[in-house]
């Protein structure tokens, strides 16, 4: 019977950690029903006032060619730098993260399985949205759909990097102000609804903005996504996980 009983004490390898946390963050995202709706209620009326009227005075003849990709933007911002914020800081001012840090999860392994939840309700979201536009008329090019998935993914990343971060270094009230207002400067700034500003070139910092102008430039004609657009993204995104990894506390 030697042999039988064989107990090997140990963590799981990396892989079945992420995947497993990964498949828990996104049943968690999709039980905060409310978030979700507000996610993609605030963009869908956006879309349907701005589209379909004249209030907003809009540069081209193609008012839906600039307001979908606008508002795609504004779902992902919403959704992965507002609303992973704010989650992420109540989770950690109930202690949720501080059980989680004794686990074998490093910071690395929640950042990126938040990422992968954020990403699974903005598949949703973003073909709502798009699935919108197309029955009010809107005729993105076929061409620039993965030069705009491309930019999108990238987007994520920066918005959920910099979102992780506020929630890991602030307390939770003081995360949902900062977002709040960091939300509003975005909208306002960010070429959403209306033109870019034309801040001496500063506007092209502002992701949300390389986000947008990215899209309608791929989605538009199918013409090549503007560089700017790639390293504005890339910089914010290589920046916000780096220092989310590096900074985030679990209490």
């Amino acid at each position: 019977m030697n042999g039988v009983f064989a107990p090997s004490p140990g963590r799981a390898p990396m892989r079945t950690i992420l995947t497993r946390q990964a498949r828990l963050e996104i049943l968690l995202t999709l039980r905060r029903g409310e978030a979700v709706v507000l996610n993609l209620v605030v963009p869908l009326l956006a879309l349907i006032g701005a589209g379909l009227t004249d209030v907003i005075r809009l540069p081209g003849d193609d008012r839906l060619g600039f307001v979908v990709p606008g508002v795609i933007g504004l779902a992902v911002m919403s959704t992965a730098f507002t609303g992973l914020a704010i989650s992420t800081g109540y989770e950690r001012s109930y202690g949720v993260l501080k059980r989680l840090g004794a686990s074998p999860l490093t910071r690395w392994g929640l950042l990126t399985a938040k990422i992968a939840a954020v990403l699974t309700v903005l598949v949703v979201e973003v073909v709502i949205l798009a699935g919108v536009g197309l029955a009010l008329g809107w005729r993105p090019s076929v061409a620039g759909v993965l030069p705009a998935l491309g930019v999108v993914t990238a987007a994520t990343c920066a918005f959920a990097g910099f979102g992780f971060l506020l929630a890991g270094v602030l307390r939770a009230e003081a995360t949902v102000g900062a977002a709040t207002l960091i939300y509003l400067v975005m909208l306002t700034a960010g070429g959403v609804m209306f033109p870019l500003p034309g801040l001496g070139g500063v506007e092209r910092l502002l992701p949300l903005a390389a986000l947008t102008e990215g899209m309608r430039a791929a989605l538009s004609d199918g013409s090549v996504v503007p560089q700017w657009c790639w390293y504005c993204l890339g910089a914010w995104a290589v920046i916000g996980i780096f220092a989310a990894a590096r900074c985030f506390r679990w209490e």
